[in-house]
């Protein structure tokens, strides 16, 4: 009785090493397919989630983030460097304009568009009392920043 039980520790003992060696192979593979960024660090409320250089753009990355924000937040103007820049308000609400026009009120649900160039002049979270989420989406130029100041 004693040897079936310690085969059986033996066998589950290999299986276990087994699925441990392939789960490390299998995420030490996956980490090669995203490459570090020339992106800035990020700044507080800011996480980088991928930075992909595209191969058929030459010069030419996405860089996908999630910013969030606490209530009365906002930055101060600034540009995204050669970047086509997408957003889409996850929750909360956003006050946004670029090139200093009126200000938009987005909530969860809407979208926005940055054009390469362009002066994100207001950039907010007008609630008093709800955080603020976004996903930012780039097809940014490799060797730029994400952000610069105004």
């Amino acid at each position: 009785m004693l040897n079936v039980i310690r085969g059986s520790v033996a066998s589950y003992a290999f299986v276990a090493g087994a699925a441990a060696g392939l789960s490390a192979l299998a995420t030490w593979q996956g980490a090669m397919l995203v490459t570090p960024s020339a992106a800035q660090p990020a700044t507080a409320g800011v996480q980088q989630i991928v930075s992909q250089p595209l191969p058929d753009v030459p010069g030419r990355e996405v860089r996908m983030s999630v910013i969030e924000r606490a209530p009365g937040v906002a930055s101060p103007p600034h540009r995204h460097p050669g970047h086509h820049t997408f957003g889409y308000v996850i929750e909360g609400t956003y006050e946004f304009a670029i090139d200093r026009r009126e200000p938009r009120l987005l909530k969860a649900g809407d979208t926005f568009y940055e054009p390469p160039g362009a002066i994100h002049s207001t950039s907010r979270n007008p609630s008093a009392d709800q955080r603020l989420k976004l996903v930012v989406f780039m097809v940014a130029e490799q060797k730029n920043p994400s952000t610069v100041p105004e």
